[in-house]
């Protein structure tokens, strides 16, 4: 294994344990964007580019971009305040993901694929799917972007409070035990 792939694993590991362990959910975001950049590189560095670059306009450019959105329209980044901690948790957590680890390394030992020898050649399957998607699938692409710029600026729209919404003219409504109450 070479130096680079080694520094890019601890760099994703460390990363990706930052983002459990921390109790500021943008920080936590934060640290899990650089995780999909290790993934993302680690994809680069074994010469997958296609999953690589899908690696990063996927979960870097669009995941990870939604869940930032999505967290300061809601909750503006507060800390995380955990009401008690219980050992029990963690244990849990511990034996789910040592069972995880262990079906994945059976998956792993186990597989066919290990004894399949990769190719010395590149093919150039990155350029001409690049061609296909501006050249024959044009249409479908732009109808997609169209679709999730109409969807962002409604969930957008949806965020907004209501009394700064345009053109509404709804009473504020308040809830109490008993139900209802119109102001």
């Amino acid at each position: 294994m070479n130096l680079l792939l080694t520094i890019i694993a601890l760099i994703t590991l460390a990363s990706a344990v930052a983002a459990i362990c921390l109790r500021n959910l943008v920080h936590c975001v934060l640290c899990l964007t650089l995780s999909f950049a290790g993934i993302a590189l680690t994809y680069l560095e074994l010469s997958a580019e296609f999953v690589g670059f899908a690696q990063v306009m996927v979960y870097i450019g669009a995941v990870t971009i939604l869940v930032l959105f999505a967290l300061l329209m809601t909750r503006g980044g507060k800390e995380l305040h955990l009401r008690s901690w219980n050992p029990g948790h963690w244990l849990t957590g511990l034996g789910a993901g040592l069972g995880t680890l262990g079906v994945l390394l059976v998956g792993i030992f186990h597989s066919k694929l290990r004894e399949v020898t990769p190719l010395d050649t590149k093919d150039e399957s990155v350029h001409a799917l690049g061609n296909s998607l501006l050249d024959t699938y044009v249409l479908p692409m732009e109808a997609l972007a169209v679709l999730l710029t109409v969807a962002l600026i409604g969930a957008a729209l949806l965020a907004m409070p209501e009394r700064s919404r345009p053109g509404q003219t709804f009473r504020k409504v308040s809830s109490t035990k008993e139900g209802p109450v119109k102001d």
